[in-house]
C-alpha cells in the first residue's frame, strides 16, 4: 500500500475556479450582461482603453469597471471620475484575479442596471491566463513597445483570447515590431483571434474598438 497521498492543489483549485465561473457566467447571461477581461502587461494601456470606450459610450450603455491591482486605486479614481461605477479588488499580493474575486466584487453592482462590466486584470502575460473568471470575452493588450515576440514568450495568452488589441501604434515608425509576423504566429495559436491596432494618441483603431464592444454588449443583449 502507498505511504504517500498525492494531491494536485492546482488542479484542484483550477476545477474549483472553473465551477464558479460558469456560475458567474451563468448570471450574466440571465442578466444580459456583457463582461470583458482585459489582461495585459504593467503599461500596455489597458486603462486607457478602457477609457476612451466609456467617453464614446456611455451616453448609450451602462458600464461598470471591476480594477484588480495589489496595491493602490489609481485607476478606479480614473474611472470614478467618469462617473462609472468602478470596484476595486486590491489582493494584497497575489499576481491574478480570480472567479471568487470577482464573484464578491459582482455582489456589489446592481447587474439588471448594468450592461457591460470591464475587468481590468492584474499586469500579467502569465498566471491571468489560467484562470477564468466568467467573463463573456477575453482580450490581451499588447503594446508596440512590448516587442511582436512576446507570442511566442507567453503562447497561453495568446491561446485563450478572443481578441488581441496591439495598442501605441503611433510607437512602430521608430521601432522595429514586426505586426506582420506578430499576426502570424498569434493565428498559428489561435486562428480565430481578431487583431485590431490602436494608439490613444493617434486615436488610431478606437472606432473599430468600440465597434467591437458595440457588437458584443448588443448580442449579449439579445440583439437589442
Amino acid at each position: 500500500m502507498d505511504k504517500v497521498r498525492f494531491i494536485n492543489i492546482k488542479e484542484t483549485i483550477l476545477s474549483d475556479n472553473r465551477d464558479l465561473a460558469e456560475q458567474i457566467r451563468k448570471d450574466l447571461r440571465q442578466n444580459k450582461v456583457f463582461m470583458l477581461n482585459m489582461m495585459a502587461s504593467p503599461g500596455a494601456g489597458k486603462t486607457s482603453l478602457i477609457l476612451e470606450a466609456l467617453r464614446r459610450m456611455k451616453k448609450n450603455y451602462r458600464f461598470a469597471v471591476i480594477e484588480g491591482d495589489i496595491e493602490s486605486q489609481v485607476d478606479s479614481d480614473k474611472v470614478a471620475a467618469e462617473e462609472v461605477e468602478a470596484v476595486q479588488l486590491r489582493t494584497g499580493g497575489s499576481c491574478h484575479l480570480d472567479a471568487p474575486m470577482v464573484k464578491e466584487a459582482l455582489g456589489t453592482l446592481n447587474l439588471a442596471e448594468t450592461d457591460a462590466v470591464f475587468i481590468e486584470n492584474i499586469g500579467n502575460l502569465v498566471c491571468p491566463a489560467e484562470f477564468d473568471l466568467g467573463e463573456t470575452r477575453k482580450v490581451m493588450i499588447l503594446s508596440v513597445p512590448e516587442g511582436d515576440d512576446k507570442v511566442i514568450k507567453y503562447p497561453l495568452m495568446f491561446s485563450v483570447c478572443d481578441l488581441l488589441v496591439v495598442s501605441k501604434t503611433d510607437y512602430l515608425q521608430d521601432s522595429d515590431f514586426d505586426m506582420q509576423s506578430l499576426t502570424e504566429n498569434a493565428r498559428k495559436l489561435n486562428p480565430k483571434i481578431k487583431i485590431i491596432q490602436t494608439s490613444c494618441k493617434t486615436e488610431e483603431g478606437l472606432d473599430e474598438w468600440c465597434g467591437w464592444l458595440k457588437s458584443e454588449i448588443d448580442a449579449a443583449a439579445g440583439g437589442c
